[in-house]
């Protein structure tokens, strides 16, 4: 088998042959870029919750603003790694790095498939799915961009191969990584209870069952000896099965998701006076995580003591904050290394991205912190809790009389209007779709007694 281009795999090959046109000047990597942006999944971004709701204000992240910033950080790490830098400074490598136009729309891609009210909506129609092959927000994005997606007719963005394999983040069916023990009262169907406790129900890292054979088989894979090597996952007794491997640009995409994520989200919930100085201080002092921050604070600039760092993330001085957030993604990105592992041939399979061990614990350290500081906070959990109620009553509803209630449109795709889909695959991709809004008011529009109209337009 040839390393470089195994079995004559043409990363540029689209699953839809398309007819050449001679005066189209970009390259099929910039022709993806552009598909992405200008998709309607990608527009819907700016009203889907990051953190917080995006009825709360008009300063802190959207899904759509977070996704703009992991494409900038992404393209960062590429640009780090193709002028030598990761440890590995050979031709080979750089060779396989991803196009500069690619990596962008990969980073793009990376939540186009999380429903409404981000991961609090993602765990409750996988709940809902319980029994009808589930349902995961990084799985929804491969079925958006090769299925749902309106470029084309049927095959969704119809990105090239390439692309679709970074977008995928965990190389693994949903049957093949659920684990039913995993769920609360596995044995019993809850699924159909409105109010429920949501921890236990987040689905299984993966992509979904209905793009398994038709997609990934008999096309992405199609050629890769070690595809099934690189899908290998790692058996868990209470918790979801998990993959092993990553492709190389979904590596990059990947970490730049995390640094953006500890990062961008820490500034938001200080500048929206969620996080103070107490607090910030208090939970790196009492749960003894000052080791895993202090190490990097004199290579950002920022000063050997962690009450420098302090200072200037709650300065009253803007500047001061954003020149520290600057800083802490200038040393992470300076921090990715190149990976090679021995067990691959493939180039997309053997090399990947990673962060050197003490910013790679600063990064998860950030993390938890805004989990345990901004996400569980009992304000932000009632929030999450009413997004959850919302997803999993209009799911139950549409069920209930889907013909009544779903556009003819959407009925007509499912086994029971003539189509070809499950009716509850069909729900959950309308849901899926829908921004927090437009879910509220679809909400109000079916429960409400004082609202709804024949002449609404939602």
């Amino acid at each position: 088998m040839d390393a470089d281009n195994p079995k004559g795999c043409d990363w540029t090959a689209r699953r839809c042959r398309e007819p050449a046109t001679d005066d189209d000047y970009r390259t099929p990597w910039y022709r993806d870029y552009g598909r992405v942006v200008h998709s309607a999944s990608f527009r819907r971004l700016q009203a889907k919750t990051q953190i917080l709701g995006v009825g709360e204000g008009d300063f802190h992240r959207t899904r759509l603003t977070h996704t703009l910033e992991v494409s900038q950080i992404g393209e960062s790490i590429r640009k780090r790694l193709h002028h030598g830098h990761g440890g590995k400074n050979n031709k080979h490598i750089r060779k396989w790095l991803p196009d500069s136009a690619l990596i962008r729309a990969i980073c793009l891609t990376h939540d186009l498939g999380h429903p409404p009210f981000g991961h609090d909506g993602e765990v409750a129609l996988n709940r809902c799915m319980l029994g009808k092959s589930g349902f995961e927000g990084n799985g929804q994005t491969l079925r958006i961009i090769t299925r749902l997606e309106k470029h084309t007719e049927d095959h969704g963005m119809n990105l090239t191969r390439r692309a679709v394999l970074g977008a995928i983040k965990y190389p693994a069916p949903y049957k093949d990584v659920n684990n039913e023990k995993a769920y609360p009262n596995y044995r019993r169907d809850l699924s159909g209870e409105p109010v429920f406790r949501a921890a236990g129900f987040e689905p299984p890292k993966c992509y979904l069952d209905d793009e398994d054979l038709d997609i990934v088989q008999s096309w992405l894979a199609a050629g890769l000896d070690e595809w099934q090597k690189f899908s290998d996952i790692q058996k868990r007794q209470c918790k979801h099965h998990t993959t092993q491997h990553k492709s190389l640009d979904a590596s990059i995409m990947e970490l730049a998701d995390d640094i953006a994520y500890g990062v961008h989200d820490l500034e938001d919930a200080i500048s929206l006076r969620i996080m103070d100085r107490r607090m910030f201080q208090e939970w790196f002092e009492e749960c003894g995580r000052l080791s895993a921050i202090e190490p990097l604070l004199d290579s950002a600039g920022i000063g050997p003591e962690f009450v420098n760092l302090v200072d200037r993330l709650f300065s009253r001085q803007t500047h001061e904050r954003k020149q520290v957030m600057g800083h802490l993604v200038g040393v992470f990105v300076g921090a990715v290394e190149i990976i090679d592992d021995p067990h691959f041939q493939t180039p997309l399979f053997k090399f990947r991205v990673a962060l050197k061990d003490p910013e790679k614990q600063a990064v998860k350290t950030l993390k938890q912190m805004i989990r345990a500081c901004v996400i569980e906070r009992v304000e932000v959990q009632q929030l999450r809790f009413k997004g959850q109620k919302i997803v999993t009553e209009l799911f139950h509803a549409f069920a209930t009389d889907p013909k009544r209630l779903l556009d003819e449109r959407d009925y007509r795709r499912s086994t029971k209007g003539g189509g070809d889909i499950p009716i509850e695959r069909v729900i959950c991709d309308y849901i899926a779709g829908m921004t927090d809004a437009y879910a509220t008011e679809r909400y109000r529009q079916l429960f409400d007694p004082r609202a709804g109209s024949v002449f609404d337009r939602l």
